[in-house]
């Protein structure tokens, strides 16, 4: 039996004296400090509490997570598959490969070298939550959310170049694609399986 999990990490994005600001120093679910370097990169914060509450309260055996988080992915490989990473999960990225070969929802298997940890350092906090620097953002966003995963094995699949089409693609019409979707169910139904 296979038991799956999804956490939805969800919010709107509304002006107000509450919001975040540059330079605010936030903690996260797991006591994690971070310093806010870039108010852009929300989307990062909230998928970093859900994968710290998954892990916290759910003991899984791997995480992967789908996110439209980084433009750099779309400019790295444009809308022709999706950027991933892995940490101490490569059976499970050798294993998402083949199924995205099979259902033409590519990965371009970025790496997730230490030396990208120097990017995300912060004077002030355990982490930042963007990299100061115009380089590896698609890495640094990965490293950001991989230290939240701990040991677990963790997949991290941007797909913000393959999310929504402006014109027809392969299979998809123009409009939200779902790209993603056949991935992960095809993958299912192989660990299933062995």
């Amino acid at each position: 039996m296979l038991r799956a999990l999804a956490l939805l990490p969800l919010t709107d994005n509304r002006p107000g004296f509450n919001a975040y600001a540059a330079d605010d120093i936030l903690t996260m679910y797991d006591g994690t400090t971070v310093e806010v370097t870039n108010t852009d990169a929300e989307g990062r914060l909230i998928l970093a509490d859900a994968i710290a509450y998954g892990v916290k309260n759910y003991n899984p055996r791997v995480i992967i997570d789908a996110a439209t988080l980084t433009g750099a992915a779309v400019r790295a490989i444009s809308t022709f598959g999706i950027a991933a990473m892995q940490s101490n999960a490569e059976r499970e990225m050798d294993l998402l490969k083949i199924v995205g070969n099979e259902v033409y929802e590519r990965l371009v298997e970025f790496p997730m070298w230490k030396e990208y940890d120097e990017m995300l350092k912060s004077d002030f906090a355990d982490l930042r939550n963007s990299s100061n620097s115009p380089q590896a953002g698609t890495i640094t966003a990965g490293k950001f959310l991989a230290h939240f995963a701990k040991d677990v094995p963790y997949v991290h699949l941007d797909i913000a170049g393959v999310a929504y089409f402006t014109k027809a693609q392969h299979y998809y019409r123009p409009g939200a694609s779902g790209y993603g979707i056949r991935l992960l169910y095809a993958y299912l139904q192989m660990v299933s399986e062995v």
